[in-house]
């Protein structure tokens, strides 16, 4: 005989399913339990399964649940990505930001298979024949494409393509980074979303007239604009973008690719380099600073500009609990403050003379 009891609770900020059952529960596995299995738990942003057993074995005991413990820390760390993740919802899709990666999201319309998916995502160069690996961690229908380009010396863009059929709607989801490829955020991302636990509360007003940047409310007016998800420009005054990491490693590595990714695209001449002592957020530190010549260099970006030199500094560096990779950049006729930034760099750093 078998009873089961199914009930749902919160664990730890995650969603556990819990079931209670009683008689012969795997009689094969464990022949001497019979009836001493409590709870089976199912951590659903995780896929992690736990049993959770008592016995008047202390050892067994003892192992079950340490390994319980373990799978719950590890949910718990991974609650500090929405901690860091930045957002903004334009024109029906939703774009992300988190550890230097860059992350849209939008619904897939129409049926979800292959022949409909390369079709409404042909702008990815996505075949149907592309669509032939899933990942089985997700528990639901998907297909996953996962590409790499290289764009540059060193510089690799990855790029990974997740099509997800959901009964409330299906999703095409894609993540963006270079030189790195993080599959475990990919999935926990994935999981989060598939389960609806996307906050509100990462979400940045299209209005950028003030900002979230790492945990402090900047207040910038009327004339900026975001040309991404922490990617911000001011005209006249500067643009700077950033990103939050778990890590200053990751950080670090973040500002370094972009600083290759600059140089692999030759827009410009590097005409000076030099690191130089900044506080940034109120952190000393030290960041690489590149003057790139675009003289005679034909783009629309030059051509709005009107400039002649561009000015950007490299700055990883801890803010509160946090680690920021940031880019910021000005033009030789934008302001400059008597600081020698333009006015929206001096916002969060400052020259040490």
């Amino acid at each position: 005989m078998r009873k089961d009891l199914r009930n749902r609770y919160h664990f730890s900020g995650n969603t556990i399913w819990a079931i209670g059952s009683m008689g012969l529960v795997f009689p094969h596995i464990f022949p001497r339990l019979k009836s001493h299995i409590l709870a089976y738990f199912r951590l659903i942003p995780r896929g992690v399964n736990c049993i959770i057993i008592t016995t008047i074995s202390m050892k067994l005991k003892l192992i079950i649940i340490l390994s319980c413990a373990f799978f719950t820390v590890a949910a718990q760390d991974d609650s500090t990505l929405f901690s860091r993740i930045q957002a903004i919802s334009n024109s029906g899709i939703d774009f992300f930001n988190v550890d230097g990666i860059e992350i849209t999201s939008q619904n897939i319309v129409g049926g979800f298979n292959q022949k409909n998916i390369a079709k409404k995502f042909k702008k990815y160069s996505i075949k149907e024949s592309d669509l032939f690996e899933a990942d089985s961690t997700l528990g639901i229908p998907n297909y996953v494409v996962s590409k790499k380009e290289e764009i540059g010396a060193g510089v690799i863009q990855y790029t990974s393509y997740y099509f997800v059929g959901r009964p409330e709607g299906s999703k095409a989801v894609t993540f963006a980074s270079v030189n790195k490829n993080d599959k475990s955020l990919e999935r926990l991302f994935m999981r989060r979303l598939i389960d609806n636990q996307i906050p509100k509360e990462i979400y940045t007003p299209l209005k950028a007239d003030s900002i979230n940047f790492a945990g402090r409310a900047i207040t910038l007016g009327g004339t900026c604009r975001w040309m991404g998800v922490g990617n911000v420009q001011c005209p006249s005054n500067g643009q700077m973008n950033w990103s939050v990491h778990k890590t200053l490693e990751d950080a670090a590595f973040s500002v370094e690719s972009q600083y290759k990714t600059i140089q692999a695209k030759k827009q410009g001449k590097i005409i000076s380099e030099e690191m130089v002592d900044v506080i940034f957020e109120g952190a000393a530190v030290k960041a690489r600073r590149a003057v790139f010549d675009f003289k005679g260099v034909t783009s629309a970006i030059v051509g709005m500009s009107g400039g002649k030199t561009l000015t950007i500094y490299f700055v990883a560096a801890p803010v509160r609990e946090h680690f920021v990779s940031c880019v910021m950049s000005f033009w030789n006729n934008d302001n400059i403050t008597a600081n020698g930034l333009a006015p929206l760099l001096e916002k969060v750093m400052k020259l040490q003379k």
